[in-house]
């Protein structure tokens, strides 16, 4: 089994789409700069600012407040995906859809309509481009917005009345005009061959000749490829004109099966089991499990919330209070640069040139020398920051909300992969025992990939441990040493992000044996193999 897991382990291999000689690709994103200004050229642009233009002059009812500012995004998405489990075909789906989200907002920019769950109307739009279709959409949508605005503003006033304190900023923050206008992007996948591809992947347990061996102990093998491109257009009442677009590529592969005593093994685990002995000690983490972890740790404390209406908080989680204060060792550095496109030759799926709130982007540095000296921000600002510096962006259809783009962690006393390694020996003679290195990790910060690595610099592939008391206290007293080996990883979700961070040794992380209950194994074994569908 541990051969089949070995065989199967590409959890992040990033490579070009057009690297076709490959088997296996992850995340690709295309961006250009911009031509000339082409809103004129382009009939959803024009769709939309026609009525945008009509509604601002028009929409008010009787005895009520004019809206202050009305936004239009219109979001045209594409996917395509293809699914096989055991070596065939179980689904290939493509789709196009257009989705119009109308922003409308009641009072001033001091204090107005809008709420912490997002504020618009989410409506479907033609797909095709027949202007007077599009403005029926934004109509319907418009009007239905500013009546819940309305209703919104009122509900408001009457809740800002319950607290003595005012509110420590304004409710949007005001932005200058901007215009973009960015190519179209369309996917670009030979989607016959990579039908192939993806088929073939999901049956090399079958076979491929080193692991048809063990293709009993397999109970899942699963491969799919995820594309996806989406341009987006967005107008407001400030005078933005924006039209831009990303395609995003994503391909994985999952076998797994269950090891002698019931526990399941998933492409990237050990045969060995832990230690139940608890352990307290240095860890080292690669880049690859270094970027997991500032993605669930560090990332969403730095990303600007507006807290609860009557608190003056600056801002929601665990850094609500460490403005100015040290989060990270006084030599590693965080920050966030959506207009970096590429890195070490990888192309940035976080890159971005103006945000989905039409705030050009902007480079922001975010801890500097393991300090926090700022915020992501949007356009709802918090206490200290009452600009956007770039950072509202949106998923398809949803309100904005502060994103990082693309974070980059920094050391500024880098050691190379031999001297990271080095140390952490150094460290395990030091102490006299085994210590541990990690390669990749699951949900909830999990290791998948874990090695015990020995004095001697040998290692040992473990399974069944979890990592204990692994927090934002860690990332700030207990890295003791960053490698020069930054590492991308690039993520296609709701909101495209890049995150790239060095290896990293941690000098105390403890490390547990899990207490999960494990499953029994199947009762009999799977259908026999056809012998001739070894290679």
């Amino acid at each position: 089994m541990s051969m089949l897991l070995s065989k199967l382990q590409i959890r992040r291999s990033i490579s070009w789409i057009f690297a076709i000689c490959s088997l296996f690709e992850t995340v690709l994103v295309a961006y250009s700069a911009p031509p000339q200004d082409l809103s004129k050229d382009d009939p959803v642009l024009r769709a939309m600012q026609a009525e945008l233009e009509r509604e601002q002059a028009q929409l008010v009812l009787p005895g009520m407040q004019r809206p202050y500012f009305i936004q239009y995004r219109l979001d045209d998405f594409s996917t395509y995906e293809v699914v096989a489990n055991f070596g065939a075909l179980v689904r290939e789906e493509a789709g196009h859809q257009r989705i119009v989200r109308v922003t409308v907002r009641i009072g001033n920019y001091t204090t107005d309509s809008s709420s912490s769950r997002g504020d618009g109307t989410v409506a479907l739009a033609p797909t095709d481009n027949d202007p007077e279709a599009i403005r029926y959409s934004l109509w319907a949508a418009t009007d239905e917005a500013y009546k819940n605005a309305l209703r919104g503003y009122t509900a408001k006033q009457a809740a800002l009345k319950r607290f003595e304190t005012p509110p420590t900023e304004k409710d949007f923050a005001p932005a200058k005009a901007v215009t973009y206008i960015g190519p179209l992007v369309a996917l670009d996948i030979d989607r016959a061959e990579w039908k192939r591809r993806i088929v073939e992947a999901s049956g090399l347990y079958a076979t491929d000749p080193e692991v048809r061996a063990n293709a009993a102990n397999v109970q899942y093998s699963s491969a799919n490829l995820r594309g996806e491109a989406v341009n987006r257009y967005l107008v407001n009442t400030e005078g933005t004109i924006v039209r831009q677009g990303y395609t995003g590529y994503s391909a994985n592969i999952s076998a797994g099966g269950q090891a002698a005593d019931g526990m399941q093994l998933a492409r990237d685990n050990g045969t060995t089991a832990a230690s139940a002995k608890d352990y307290h000690g240095p860890v080292l983490f690669s880049g690859d499990a270094a970027t997991d972890v500032m993605d669930r740790l560090f990332i969403p404390n730095v990303e600007a919330e507006r807290p609860e209406m009557g608190t003056t908080a600056r801002t929601q989680g665990i850094y609500t209070s460490s403005f100015h204060a040290r989060v990270l060792p006084d030599f590693l550095s965080a920050t966030d640069d959506p207009l970096l496109k590429s890195f070490a030759g990888h192309a940035l799926l976080g890159s971005y040139a103006v945000d989905d709130e039409g705030v050009p982007a902007q480079a922001v540095d975010i801890a500097v020398k393991g300090k926090l000296e700022n915020y992501l921000i949007g356009r709802t600002p918090v206490r200290d920051f009452p600009a956007s510096n770039g950072h509202g962006r949106a998923a398809v259809g949803q309100a904005a909300r502060t994103s990082e783009g693309v974070m980059l962690f920094k050391s500024n006393a880098p050691l190379s992969a031999e001297a990271m390694n080095a140390r952490l020996l150094a460290m395990a003679k030091e102490q006299g025992r085994d210590v541990y290195a990690v390669e990749t990790l699951g949900g909830d910060l999990a290791p998948r990939l874990l090695y015990l690595v020995h004095p001697d610099g040998s290692r040992q592939l473990v399974r069944g441990a979890v990592f204990d008391e692994l927090d934002n206290r860690s990332l700030r007293s207990d890295i003791v040493a960053a490698g020069d080996d930054e590492y991308v990883s690039n993520s296609l979700g709701v909101v495209p992000a890049t995150t790239i961070a060095p290896s990293l040794l941690f000098d105390d992380i403890s490390v547990k044996r899990a207490t999960e209950a494990q499953q029994k194994l199947p009762y009999y074994a799977p259908p026999a193999l056809d012998s001739s569908a070894a290679q």
